[in-house]
């Protein structure tokens, strides 16, 4: 039987015992965003269709495996087709239409060659210099980063590997000015010149010159180390500070792998040779492996560290794998069963691969075939982290996916997702050219801004977008003509010009009949 004191102190504990709950419930959440650069949805062994393809039994990523096993895989995520637009995207909330910064950025104030070069349209004068937190700052998409309001939230904010999210010389091109405490190796290039310790990264006399050369890495100058080993040993380093003193951290980990120059990770290549593989896709293959070993050895970090419950972890890719040039074999095939590739908004330009795990809330092994885009992500890692009521000066496009990361169960898919990219990439092939595009339900319509026409595809039905049924499904391309151009008019996208005539490209609408007739 027990005594009073002893009902009194048995109370007092699981008082304590309930309170230390409350608070270990009410710690936010770590949050690990691994974002690849150019890495397409079948370089990978993880399958994000309904079947294993030849590619996903090519390629060996066991961490993304092991990531996916954890938490749930999205088989619809979506970006833009080059990386600045998608990135600005990730850290404004805004829709490529919105914010106009609707192709890659590098030097200021000035249009890409390949744009004031073309013999058919007169592109407009996008936001060239990328994202800036100030408003003063011209051709400029003015935003509040999401890093900013997590570090007014308290989190401790890192930065490492690729920025790209602004032009030289401006506030941008500095992940410190976006509301990053630390910021490891990011600038305003959106390549490294090389993945070599031994060439400096690229930090050579011939090349100080150009903005190629990956800054901040000296310690590995001259070393026999790659650069994805190098950033993710300077990850770790820096996850050091927080993680000793109890801050919830955000670490944006942005690979620049595996973009080009495609240059083999040694530890990894010899396997692929063996296969018999081109020799370019051997080193591709390399490349892909040394970020899943990264990839894993964070993911231990975080295990070896007692954090991994309270780490969420979200893997996403910029754009489509590259198919149109640099590569081996045949180009525009190397995500099939999707068409197209990097610079396409075919399938294979713009779906990702992507993974979530949040210990406790995503199921297990789960599959979520429910659709999303990137500016998605500022809404959902805000809701994360817990942030409520904030303030930005920019309207945010983006929808949390929180619910969706709850709960992979199907969901009304009526909600559109729109492209727009009235701009020249350089390369040729299926779905690459000056366009706009919505997507809602099955259905995705292609306006081409050059020839003002149309293409029409059952993402369902057809996957590979092999069949144009623009001419069939009449009503289907009317509806959708007036969807996009609606909204195109709604956040005053810029349009292309016609040299030949001076008039600006027409909005979809008003070129249905002509393409049903």
């Amino acid at each position: 039987m027990f005594k009073p004191f002893s009902l009194l102190l048995l109370g007092l504990l699981l008082l304590s015992c309930s309170e230390t709950k409350d608070a270990a419930s009410s710690t936010p959440p770590n949050i690990l965003l691994f974002f690849v650069d150019d890495m397409g949805w079948q370089d990978t062994s993880v399958p994000f269709w309904r079947e294993k393809t030849a590619f996903n039994h090519l390629y060996q990523t066991p961490n993304m495996e092991r990531l996916a096993q954890q938490g749930m895989k999205f088989t619809q995520a979506y970006a833009t087709p080059v990386c600045s637009p998608t990135r600005v995207s990730l850290m404004t909330g805004m829709n490529a239409a919105r914010h106009r910064v609707t192709n890659w950025t590098l030097h200021k104030d000035l249009l890409q060659p390949m744009e004031t070069g073309h013999n058919k349209l007169r592109f407009p004068h996008w936001n060239v210099n990328g994202l800036s937190p100030d408003s003063t700052v011209q051709y400029a998409a003015y935003a509040k980063p999401y890093p900013m309001i997590l570090q007014e939230a308290g989190y401790h904010t890192i930065h490492v590997g690729k920025a790209h999210f602004g032009a030289i010389g401006t506030p941008g091109e500095d992940p410190l000015n976006v509301g990053f405490d630390v910021n490891i190796a990011g600038h305003a290039a959106g390549a490294p010149k090389s993945y070599y310790g031994t060439e400096n990264f690229g930090n050579t006399e011939r090349f100080k010159d150009t903005p190629w050369p990956v800054p901040g890495l000296d310690t590995y100058h001259g070393d026999s180390i790659y650069l994805t080993e190098a950033l993710k040993r300077e990850a770790v380093h820096a996850l050091e500070k927080p993680i000793a003193e109890g801050q919830p951290f955000f670490l944006y980990m942005a690979l620049y792998a595996v973009h080009t120059p495609i240059m083999a990770d040694p530890r990894f290549v010899e396997p692929y040779l063996a296969m018999g593989l081109d020799t370019i896709e051997a080193r591709y293959a390399s490349m892909v492996a040394s970020m899943d070993k990264c990839l894993g050895d964070l993911m231990d970090f975080l295990e070896e560290k007692a954090i991994a419950d309270n780490t969420i972890i979200l893997f996403m890719s910029d754009n489509g794998g590259l198919s149109a040039l640099a590569r081996g074999g045949q180009a525009h095939t190397h995500n099939k069963p999707l068409s197209s590739g990097k610079g396409s908004i075919h399938e294979g330009g713009i779906r990702e691969p992507m993974l979530v795990k949040w210990p406790g809330v995503t199921p297990a092994q789960s599959v979520n075939d429910n659709y999303l885009i990137i500016e998605d992500f500022y809404p959902t890692l805000l809701e994360m982290a817990g942030v409520k009521n904030y303030q930005t000066p920019q309207v945010i496009d983006g929808r949390s996916f929180v619910d969706l990361i709850k709960n992979p169960e199907p969901r009304d898919q009526s909600r559109p997702l729109y492209w727009h990219y009235p701009n020249e990439w350089g390369p040729t092939g299926p779905g690459i050219g000056a366009f706009s595009a919505v997507r809602q339900g099955d259905w995705k319509l292609i306006y081409y801004h050059d020839k003002e026409n149309f293409e029409l595809f059952n993402i369902k039905e057809d996957i590979g977008e092999s069949q144009n049924l623009a001419a069939i499904e009449k009503s289907k391309l009317a509806a959708l003509a007036l969807e996009l151009s609606n909204y195109l008019k709604a956040v005053d996208a810029q349009m292309p010009v016609h040299r030949e005539n001076n008039e600006q490209v027409a909005w979809p609408i008003d070129r249905v009949s002509s393409a049903i007739n």
